[in-house]
């Protein structure tokens, strides 16, 4: 794979920017000394990237100057100050943003930054740290070269999908919030396998392994959920049983309104804290 000739910064290394950095290491996609990370306490960046080469630094602009990709991986709340503190380090036709923030739109934070620099809008999830995310990205007409970009480095940490920016709120709910939708209910799944008799663990490694082979023959398979559920449901048999039991308690019911109310969250978080 041919690696990147850019340097990257992510700013604001949380949970979702230590994913991440780990998974744009393990896909080779960038030498580890040309990554620069950081947080405001990084005793837990340390431990994670230090070993791998990995720049670790507390000072957010001595990483936007190493840097000419910046990823913004902070939460709604800090943005504001962070590209306050960093945009007179940030230089057009140097640097490329690729904003990680829920519900900041692109025209905020152009706004805020006051020079022509390219905007990414990225909505990943956490299994972009072993490079299974589902990433959405948008980015106005005349910024395309910095979307092929984004649409590069996030390519090799799963699947991609370009959008409208209007779409990524609710991108935000479906693929970033889904993440533990799902667990949830391969969780449940576990459970139910508990009450019908296996250990715990067991239930839970055969309900994890069951849900990504469902997955892989809609991913992998190009299939449709119903066309797969049709090979599995025979007249009177055990699964229509148990998938009209699941219906009648709310199962596709729950599922909707729960990627519904995050959508309409993730809508006004950002707006709230500007």
């Amino acid at each position: 794979m041919e690696k990147l000739k850019q340097k990257i910064s992510i700013i604001g290394c949380g949970n979702i920017g230590k994913a991440i950095g780990k998974g744009l290491i393990e896909s080779k996609i960038i030498v580890p000394n040309r990554l620069t990370v950081t947080r405001r306490k990084t005793e837990a960046l340390k431990e994670l990237f230090a070993e791998m080469g990995v720049n670790v630094t507390s000072d957010n602009n001595e990483a936007v100057k190493k840097s000419s990709i910046v990823i913004i991986a902070v939460t709604p709340q800090k943005l504001n100050r962070i590209l306050e503190e960093i945009k007179d380090n940030l230089n057009t036709g140097k640097h490329i943003i690729i904003s990680i923030v829920t519900g900041a739109e692109i025209e905020d934070i152009k706004e805020i930054v006051e020079k022509d620099i390219p905007v990414v809008r990225v909505m990943p999830n956490t299994a972009i740290s072993i490079k299974e995310s589902m990433t959405c990205i948008s980015a106005d007409k005349k910024d395309e070269d910095a979307l092929k970009t984004a649409v590069k480095i996030f390519d090799t940490v799963g699947k991609t999908a370009v959008i409208s920016e209007d779409l990524m709120v609710p991108a935000t709910s479906l693929v970033a919030c889904g993440i533990a939708f799902f667990l949830r209910a391969i969780r449940a799944a576990g459970q139910g396998g508990t009450e019908i008799g296996f250990h715990a663990d067991d239930a839970i490694m055969m309900a994890a392994q069951t849900a990504k082979g469902a997955a892989s023959l809609l991913v992998d398979g190009g299939s449709h959920p119903e066309r797969e559920i049709d090979k599995v449901t025979t007249p009177q048999g055990l699964t229509i049983s148990g998938l009209n039991q699941m219906e009648h308690h709310g199962f596709s019911s729950a599922m909707i309104t729960g990627i519904v109310s995050s959508a309409q969250r993730a809508e006004t978080i950002f707006k709230k804290n500007k």
